[in-house]
């Protein structure tokens, strides 16, 4: 570890000591309370997103009555963990499969969920311009941009219906490069979600795509709490999740694609949990 984050972490350490012992939270103190917003396969760029991101943790900071708030908008689990060592979030708004993901080895706490304004990430679909079903598929290529976290494509948007591996592979980088991918003839069939579903209208030769299988819906986005935050800050923050998009905030959310917030706990997201777990 480099000494400059070996000496941050300690004089976090020292803050959060100091502080919990005044009966105050680090935001008391006068330290910025962090925000990870993490979307994975989202549309338009990190850098395109940052100021609509910008803009709405400064709300949710006047909201909560902070000195001072900050977030980071990333599109991967990579950025994100590079994020959380850096800056040591309170909080962050995480797609299903990286909370999943990320959850036991960052000891993430659910305290809310998330519904977007547009689809994407509640229901999957493989999709084909030849075959029927998703027995069909397998054994053939099929093209997605889903497939870096295996666990999650088995055991929480498959249910048992297949497996990666059943399938060659065929790895996309952008979602529609996915959907030419079955498209063009380049793959026989391609797992995507709902939010490229919707897409296909708009790209030529859609049309004669067809969904052959369907996930059940799964659940939203996921808000969570990091160890790094004060309990007493912790329970206010989950007391304002409902207000964020209300209000003078409604403008905020649309920007980022936030439909709206509520309070959540881990029962919520028991079944996916347990599911990614196996």
């Amino acid at each position: 570890m480099a000494l400059p984050s070996l000496v941050r972490r300690l004089a976090l350490g020292t803050t959060l000591a100091a502080t919990a012992l005044a009966g105050a939270s680090p935001a008391d103190a006068g330290e910025s309370v962090n925000i990870l917003v993490l979307r994975e396969n989202g549309v338009g760029t990190a850098a395109q997103a940052q100021p609509y991101v910008d803009s709405l943790v400064a709300h949710v900071g006047r909201i909560n009555k902070w000195a001072a708030a900050s977030g980071k908008y990333v599109t991967t689990r990579t950025a994100a963990e590079s994020y959380m060592h850096e800056s040591f979030p309170h909080y962050g708004f995480m797609s299903l499969g990286a909370f999943l993901g990320l959850r036991g080895r960052h000891q993430l706490e659910v305290i809310g969920s998330i519904e977007v304004a547009q689809a994407g990430g509640r229901e999957y679909h493989v999709v084909s311009v030849k075959q029927s079903g998703v027995d069909g598929c397998k054994g053939k290529s099929l093209a997605t941009d889903h497939g870096s976290d295996t666990r999650f494509v088995d055991n929480v948007v498959a249910g048992g219906a297949f497996k990666l591996a059943d399938f060659t592979l065929v790895s996309t980088r952008r979602p529609i490069q996915t959907l030419k991918s079955v498209i063009n003839g380049e793959a026989e069939c391609a797992l995507i979600d709902d939010a490229q579903l919707a897409a296909l209208s708009g790209v030529e030769g859609g049309g004669a795509v067809k969904s052959v299988w369907k996930s059940k819906t799964l659940p939203p986005m996921v808000a969570v709490a990091f160890p790094t935050a004060p309990a007493d800050e912790r329970k206010a923050f989950v007391g304002s999740l409902s207000k964020i998009c209300a209000g003078e905030g409604a403008a905020s959310c649309k920007e980022v694609g936030i439909a709206s917030l509520k309070a959540a706990s881990e029962s919520d997201y028991r079944e996916v949990i347990t599911a990614y777990g196996k």
